[in-house]
């Protein structure tokens, strides 16, 4: 950062929370925009005004920056669950079990690119991000931590069906940075129901869909001599769609504190921006270039395979587009814990167990440092998932995706549910339709601290 950027980002870092609390707001007008029709019509007298690459590293690194290792206090003695956590590392935004499901691609009228979570990292190169994070040098932790998956912006159509109408004359303006968090689903549910089905827990599955019977675990039932206790009266059964519903919740937080926190910041450096629309199956996957499948409509519904070979000779099984995976220049940076990126469940499950256990896993890994004193000894006394968690895990998935074709089964692997948009504001609008109290000194000044 230049000199004058870095004077910015010093009052940016003593900015009150109070402040930006009190000040935070979607302005949605920015620089190079117009509005065509109705009470507020107008257009910008100044050209669009791109954000400049310091300006993103702030955004970007409030988004969801790592900052340090996860404390990890918790017992991790038989049956207490300590070892559900996923990952040691800290971001900005706080994720459920540690599992770092939600993924950033920031896009602007240059270039589109993903920021990698700490799992893309090599374990030898977190301390240095961390220190990087400490000293504030934000661009150089900017520039580090994204990958270019594009040239130019990436962005879905915003006519009905895509977006509402009361984004479309302001989404993927000129000038603007577009912040879409992206959702991994797979690796959430894996370590949640390794966690269920374990024996302490013993949860049991069934399937809403399929007359309520076992989804796939029946074998692995109290009534038959497993350690799942399929007794409806006990309160330990869940449906498919609950669990599902109650996962896609709980990474929606976690999407939820990254875009509070763009508001936020986006409120202390005196940017414009707003919060918006992005819940669609497939668009923003297609745009963003990910490896695409096709389920068909009839597998989708886990119907039967005679009907499907009607529906398929009347040309009515319609195809679902799925978003399986983002690829660049040989390097997978998203990837499902499912088929076909793995060649089963099965292999899935596995392979998952190992990020976390494997020799190079998350509690056994030597070289990836912590803030425990003794990582070591720490480590050694964390126990593995049991085998019958392991094999419960697998004969669920299997019996989901082999019925529905995908896992999860009401959502696609990935999802986007709400992108953030950030511009310059244009203070002669907001002067001219609103009282002063409308824009506070930081949108006032940003032209004269970052700009000038």
């Amino acid at each position: 950062m230049g000199p004058q950027s870095s004077d910015a980002l010093e009052r940016v870092a003593h900015y009150s929370l109070m402040h930006a609390l009190r000040g935070r707001r979607s302005r949605r007008f920015g620089r190079g925009m117009r509005i065509d029709a109705g009470p507020l019509a107008d257009a910008s007298r100044h050209p669009p005004q791109p954000l400049s690459e310091a300006e993103e590293a702030v955004l970007a690194f409030a988004a969801c920056g790592i900052t340090g290792y996860d404390l990890a206090d918790l017992s991790y003695g038989p049956g207490q669950g300590g070892s559900m956590l996923a990952g040691l590392l800290g971001r900005t935004i706080a994720s459920p079990d540690s599992v770092n499901a939600v993924s950033l691609v920031v896009t602007n009228d240059d270039a589109t690119y993903l920021l990698k979570r700490p799992v893309d990292f090599p374990p030898t190169e977190i301390p240095d991000l961390i220190r990087l994070s400490r000293e504030g040098r934000l661009l150089e932790l900017y520039r580090r931590s994204r990958v270019k998956i594009a040239d130019g912006r990436c962005a879905p159509p915003v006519e009905p069906g895509y977006n509402f109408n009361i984004n479309k004359w302001s989404l993927y303006a000129r000038g603007g940075t577009y912040f879409i968090p992206i959702e991994s689903m797979t690796g959430a549910y894996l370590n949640v129901l390794l966690e269920v089905f374990d024996p302490t827990m013993g949860l049991f599955g069934i399937d809403e869909r399929n007359f309520f019977r076992p989804a796939g675990i029946g074998k692995f039932a109290k009534s038959k001599g497993g350690t799942l206790d399929d007794d409806l009266s006990g309160g330990r059964v869940f449906t498919v769609q609950a669990i599902e519903m109650a996962l896609a919740e709980s990474v929606a937080v976690e999407q939820g504190m990254l875009l509070q926190n763009l508001g936020l910041m986006t409120q202390a450096m005196g940017l414009g921006g707003f919060s918006n629309y992005a819940r669609h199956e497939y668009s923003w996957f297609e745009a963003l270039g990910f490896r695409m499948g096709q389920l068909p409509g009839s597998r989708y519904v886990g119907a039967p395979r005679v009907l499907s070979f009607i529906l398929g000779l009347l040309g009515r099984d319609q195809p679902y587009p799925s978003p399986l995976g983002l690829e660049r220049d040989g390097e997978v940076w998203l990837k499902p814990y499912c088929p076909p990126t793995y060649p089963s469940m099965k292999a899935a499950v596995e392979a998952f167990v190992a990020y976390k256990f494997g020799p190079q896993g998350v509690y056994r890994d030597k070289q990836a440092a912590t803030d425990w004193k003794h990582p070591d000894a720490v480590r050694a006394q964390i126990a593995p998932p049991s085998q019958s968690a392991i094999d419960a895990t697998i004969a669920y998935g299997e019996y989901l995706y082999n019925r529905y074709g995908r896992f999860p089964v009401y959502s696609a692997p990935f999802r986007t549910v709400i992108g953030y948009q950030a511009t310059h504001v244009d203070v002669e609008f907001y002067d001219r339709f609103y009282r002063p109290e409308a824009l506070t000194e930081t949108q006032r000044q940003h032209q004269a601290l970052w700009h000038a």
